[in-house]
């Protein structure tokens, strides 16, 4: 893990571009829906977005926002998008951006994070507990709810 960065979009704005083109690729969601979000984190608490850099390549991302597209919407923030580029799973890094991700939550006084996956068991092993399950948008199944104390 020595070798990679860990960059905050809101320290890192000139990255974008670059990022959204990156999540909108992994998620096949509009990559102007991920520059506006990334607009809004230089500025505020939430949503915030985080890059795992090996030089100048993306390995890994996740993002803060306050609501993961499901039906419960008191349950916020949300820590969305994790993805890890297929050659560098199983080195632990997605349990690296999510310890990091929780603590610069604290950090902004957030106390309580949330997550929708279909994973059933990965997330436990990074001390996540489930919660509920939750319905989501354009989804006929319903998806695990979970969350984390900070």
């Amino acid at each position: 893990m020595e070798q990679y960065n860990i960059l905050k979009i809101q320290q890192n704005s000139t990255l974008i571009d670059k990022a959204a083109s990156w999540f909108s690729e992994k998620w096949n969601i509009s990559k102007q829906e991920y520059i506006e979000s990334m607009k809004q984190c230089v500025k505020n608490s939430i949503p915030q977005w985080y890059l795992l850099m090996e030089e100048n390549t993306i390995i890994a991302g996740i993002g803060v926002i306050e609501n993961d597209f499901h039906n419960r919407k008191d349950l916020s923030p949300n820590v969305c998008a994790v993805y890890v580029e297929k050659e560098y799973r199983c080195q632990g890094i997605a349990g690296k951006i999510l310890q990091y991700v929780c603590q610069d939550m604290k950090q902004k006084n957030i106390d309580t994070l949330y997550l929708v996956t279909d994973h059933t068991s990965f997330y436990e092993r990074y001390g996540w507990t489930f919660l509920c399950m939750v319905q989501c948008e354009g989804e006929s199944s319903l998806s695990r709810m979970y969350f984390k104390k900070l």
